[in-house]
């Protein structure tokens, strides 16, 4: 079922399953899959609140206005919801822990996914060099145009903007097409390298969920009410 880290998600059953190494099991969703146990999920809010999971009964309502998720119970998943934000999932394998991060525009110019290397390495003595990250499938820096604002948010927040923002002339009547651009994908993977997660170890999926209708929903494309992708991790039981 797994293939090695870097490689693109093995696909079964709908579900695009991760190699973040040996005791854990990682995947995103695609449409219409069938989970093939249950996930903690929070009410997210595109905030940086995270909370620690010590049960996979904890609901929704449990955890209010939580982005990100972390546990170190063998058995118990957490989730990040996403259609068109980015999921990004940890995996200490050293102190066997684990974290899913909702990261959304707005999430990853809070600095979501670097406040959750930080929490592991506060709750359960992780060092940053030890984690192994996937940033799964989100609305790909080709579709995801944006107003100046939130370019601006991005710079604000001390973003690499040659790195993560584009401008690709004015705008035309072809949906996506020019003016301003933000990278997701390696605005969180800048996030993570800045936290000292080696750049060999973080897997970035690049499925755009914008051009994917085939495998999964967007909510750019089909509304905010529109179904949502699990992206879960779990320590083996």
């Amino acid at each position: 079922m797994f293939n090695r880290i870097g490689m693109a998600p093995v696909l079964t059953d709908s579900l695009f399953y991760y190699n973040l190494g040996e005791g854990v099991t990682a995947f995103s969703s695609g449409r219409d899959a069938v989970l093939p146990f249950p996930v903690v999920q929070a009410h997210q809010v595109h905030g940086d609140r995270i909370a620690y999971v010590d049960s996979p009964s904890l609901t929704r309502e449990d955890l209010e206005g939580i982005d990100a998720l972390l546990t170190d119970v063998p058995g118990c998943a957490v989730g990040a919801r996403t259609a068109d934000c980015v999921p990004v999932l940890l995996f200490d394998a050293v102190h066997h822990a684990v974290a899913a991060v909702h990261a959304g525009w707005k999430g990853t110019v809070l600095a979501i996914t670097s406040k959750a290397v930080q929490a592991m390495s506060e709750r359960f003595g992780t060092n940053p060099a030890d984690v192994r990250a996937a940033i799964g499938p989100s609305i790909g820096p080709n579709s995801f145009q944006v107003g100046e604002e939130v370019v601006e948010q991005f710079r604000h927040a001390g973003f690499p903007m040659d790195v993560v923002h584009s401008y690709r002339g004015p705008r035309s009547d072809v949906p996506m097409q020019g003016g301003h651009h933000i990278d997701l994908w390696a605005a969180n993977r800048w996030l993570l390298t800045s936290s000292g997660v080696p750049g060999g170890q973080i897997y970035t999926a690049r499925i755009c969920t914008y051009l994917r209708n085939d495998l999964f929903n967007s909510a750019r494309r089909e509304g905010v009410s529109c179904p949502r992708i699990i992206n879960a991790i779990r320590l083996n039981p």
